[in-house]
């Protein structure tokens, strides 16, 4: 009741308007329909506000708007058919967009900027009983216009509406000029008994039309729905999303990287918000490339929510297309085409993210709002290098990894303020030491710990940086201050997979193994399709702790996954070698040889961080004993 009494509550006349057969014209040719809804939606609102109304929504293909006077928002529905009609006849017939538009008079409580109430429900009803490029409206509007407005007026009867105790008496605006004046099928005082069952006939016809659009668009889905009961894994407590990778539609397959980049900083943006759950870049690139369902990402992910676009860069033009899928309900909540400059990207990575978290009605406080904002601004240049030079470092490879570092030298002397450009270079220092291609750890640690703090100088939010620094302080036995930095990581970006997988590799090393497990398992639900890397270190914290068959599993699954890393290799060998497995340890020996003819493990165990020196020598017999030397 207290609430009640804080409710704002007017009379309006609503205004509800939806696109015939959306799903069909978005499956036939996704891109153009986006596009022309967008247009449409752009007219449609430039006449609401020059009729003196108020668009209050647009979700998916519908739009909700608000006037004060019923004779206002029946002259703009007039108007807006009428226009559109001319813009559709311009298309093909299976490209057009045929609005039907509702209007009802009704009591509304106002929440902020939104409206809710039996007045929203009936209008959103009519407006299903309206044809493509119609207009239906309510008794109650009807009586306020009908000796106002130069139109004619066909009844159509009473039709029950859902939630609404009391059947809606509903009339077709005639929209052709010979019609003006006219009203076909006034309603009967009384129904005579002979006429009662041709009103049953008709009546029969009419809610098996309202049943059948219900169907066709409101509970018919876009795409098919994903089943919970399918799910790998259960949903989590909070919205959930999975973001796929953008399609590069430049006519040039080199502009692959910055379809990603978008992607990516999407992601990352994401990331960073503690009520979402978020899927990492690794899993989701994946479908890369593949015609795959929406059902199939989220059953295969477990995530409620889809989202999927396209980029297409162009001299200094960008265009993003996005839209984001409730795969449970196979509903589209919301989708958008954004032309923009190429020097608005950064704001316009705000802006999708926004849209997003406001799509999956997640409220923000202003603190979390500002936490979000996917890049700091930098040159336009820079950026740009610095999304070749990720692309580059992500393939963990030498040469690509020292290409990575030139370009990612020449971002900073074109900007020298750019934060992620060091951190990305300090990765490449890091990654010299795992791929051996350094003649001295010693140097290229310190180095990457020296470009990770000056990242940090500049923007000490950035996680993975921090993520990247508490690495070094770890694998240079400094637990005391690597463990601090790694969490400082998982504060700055709870959603990171990443973050919480260097986490656990830091508790791995330094002996915290009950908590590392934990944090592994954490990562590898935030990325199901997980790297290598971090099933070889969850296995080997099983191993640490004498779990050898637990281990086994994850070790197993590494080593076939990146059959040229060396690491899961190692792990795989002394396992079997633990469990007495030899000749299985010793074919994983054959091939850490193969990978590396000049591997030492007297040199490997001086560089192995493990604090725990029983776990540590237990692991380092395991591999002697299978061959090693």
């Amino acid at each position: 009741m207290p609430d009640e009494q804080k409710a704002t509550r007017k009379l309006r006349a609503i205004f509800s308007a939806d696109v015939k057969g959306y799903s069909l014209l978005m499956a036939d040719d996704e891109a153009f329909t986006i596009q022309t809804l967008k247009d449409y939606r752009t007219i449609m609102s430039k006449y609401i506000e020059q009729n003196n109304g108020r668009v209050v929504d647009a979700p998916g293909d519908n739009m909700l708007a608000e006037f004060s006077s019923a004779v206002d928002a029946v002259q703009c529905g007039v108007e807006i058919q009428k226009v559109l009609k001319e813009k559709n006849e311009e298309l093909p017939d299976n490209k057009q967009l045929e609005f039907r538009i509702g209007i009802n008079i009704g009591d509304v409580v106002q929440e902020e900027d939104r409206i809710y109430g039996s007045g929203v429900n009936v209008a959103a009803r009519i407006e299903g009983l309206a044809e493509p490029g119609g207009v239906c409206i309510s008794r109650n509007a009807y009586d306020h216009i009908k000796d106002k407005l130069n139109l004619g007026y066909e009844y159509l009867g009473q039709h029950e509406v859902k939630n609404i105790k009391d059947p809606v008496r509903v009339y077709k605006v005639l929209l052709d000029p010979e019609d003006a004046g006219k009203l076909i099928g006034e309603e009967p005082k009384r129904a005579k008994k002979k006429w009662v069952l041709p009103v049953v006939i008709v009546a029969a016809i009419i809610v098996t039309s309202i049943v059948w659009h219900f169907y066709q668009n409101i509970v018919k889905p876009d795409v098919e729905p994903a089943s919970i009961g399918n799910m790998a894994f259960p949903l989590p407590d909070k919205p959930s999303i999975a973001v796929l990778p953008f399609t590069n539609m430049s006519d040039d397959p080199k502009q692959e990287y910055f379809s990603d980049g978008i992607t990516e900083e999407i992601i990352t943006a994401l990331s960073k918000i503690e009520k979402l759950f978020v899927i990492a870049r690794n899993s989701t690139f994946t479908y890369k490339g593949k015609s795959v369902k929406i059902q199939k990402v989220s059953e295969e992910l477990g995530v409620q929510y889809v989202l999927e676009g396209s980029v297409r860069k162009f001299e200094d033009k960008v265009r993003i297309t996005a839209q984001l899928i409730d795969a449970t309900t196979g509903h589209h909540i919301w989708a958008e085409r954004y032309d923009r400059d190429l020097n608005d990207i950064f704001e316009l990575q705000d802006e999708i993210t926004m849209r997003i978290v406001s799509a999956m009605e997640v409220k923000l406080t202003e603190g979390e709002q500002a936490q979000i904002s996917v890049h700091e601004k930098v040159k336009l240049d820079s950026y740009l290098m610095v999304l070749q030079a990720r692309d580059l470092a992500r393939h963990q490879n030498i040469e690509d990894n020292h290409k990575a570092r030139k370009i990612l030298e020449e971002a900073i002397a074109l900007d020298p303020n750019h934060a992620i450009a060091y951190r990305w270079l300090s990765a490449t220092h890091f990654m010299d030491v795992w791929l051996g291609s350094t003649p001295s750890p010693r140097e290229s640690f310190k180095r990457a710990a020296e470009l990770a703090n000056k990242a940090l100088s500049i923007d000490a939010s950035l996680g993975q940086a921090h993520a990247i620094l508490g690495n070094i302080y770890v694998m240079t036995r400094q637990y005391e201050k690597g463990l601090p930095e790694l969490r400082k990581a998982v504060r700055l970006e709870p959603n990171s997979a990443d973050v919480y997988a260097y986490l656990a590799m830091g508790l791995l090393f330094a002996d915290e193994s009950e908590e590392a497990i934990l944090l592994s398992k954490k990562a590898i639900r935030l990325n199901p399709f997980a790297p290598s890397w971090y099933l070889h270190n969850l296995a080997a914290t099983y191993r640490n702790i004498k779990k050898d068959k637990e281990g086994l599993v994850y070790a197993e699954k590494a080593a076939q996954q990146e059959p040229k890393n060396i690491l899961s290799h190692l792990v795989l060998c002394s396992i079997y070698s633990l469990l007495g497995r030899m000749e299985e340890a010793r074919v994983e020996a054959d091939n850490v040889m193969n990978i590396n003819p000049n591997f030492s493990l007297i040199r490997f165990e001086k560089r192995l961080p493990l604090k725990n020196l029983e776990a540590k020598n237990r692991y380092i017999e395991a591999l002697r004993n299978a061959g090693l030397q």
